[in-house]
């Protein structure tokens, strides 16, 4: 099972990316795991035309080869007035269905300070209808995130109640969406196996 990460802050040297380290790290069940840091991306702002993805000076190809490759998906946003990051935004109007629908995507919201539930809320309101990505029940809020998970390799008795909660909330995360990435493979094989008849009609949601 291949697993890509994409933390979405705008900033380098971001607590995003701090955060999808640690998923990393911590994601022995799959096979092979990918971060991509889009702040550290070249990714144009899409204008609804495919021919704007493939500027020159574009990664969006090599993203989406990651992505079409993928059996699971982290997406790690910070909360900035309550919305979540334009970059993952657009990344997501970008992808196609073909590519990554019927994939399992694990949602991460990371706040320095005690919200973050309204980056998860847009998401799973508008973020799917179509690239068909399926957000699972589980999700992730990451507060007061610079207190915590700062070392992979700390000790357990070294740290707070609080970030032994979070990193244990995470293993479980990590261990639902693995198992869900095996049943979800099992899905899309059945879905191309069996297509409708004019299912090509519907590419987009309602």
């Amino acid at each position: 099972m291949n697993l890509v990460i994409i933390s979405a802050s705008q900033r380098t040297q971001s607590q995003s990316a701090k955060v999808a380290n640690y998923l990393a790290d911590n994601s022995s069940q799959f096979s092979a795991v990918r971060h991509i840091e889009l702040c550290k991306q070249r990714l144009p702002m899409w204008d609804g035309e495919e021919i704007s993805k493939q500027q020159d000076d574009s990664d969006w190809l090599a993203i989406n080869a990651q992505l079409q490759v993928m059996d699971a998906l982290i997406l790690i946003t910070p909360e900035w007035g309550g919305t979540a990051s334009p970059l993952l935004k657009n990344l997501l109007m970008m992808a196609q269905a073909t590519d990554i629908g019927h994939k399992p995507v694990l949602l991460v919201s990371v706040v320095n300070g005690i919200s973050g539930a309204y980056p998860i809320a847009e998401l799973r309101m508008n973020a799917f209808s179509n690239n068909k990505l399926v957000a699972i029940p589980d999700h992730l809020i990451i507060r007061n995130v610079e207190e915590i998970l700062n070392n992979n390799n700390i000790e357990t008795e070294q740290i707070t109640t609080r970030d032994k909660s979070i990193r244990h909330r995470i293993g479980y995360s990590l261990h639902t969406l693995f198992h869900y990435s095996q049943a979800m493979k099992k899905l899309r094989d059945s879905l191309q196996g069996n297509s409708y008849h004019n299912e090509h009609l519907y590419p987009y949601g309602m």
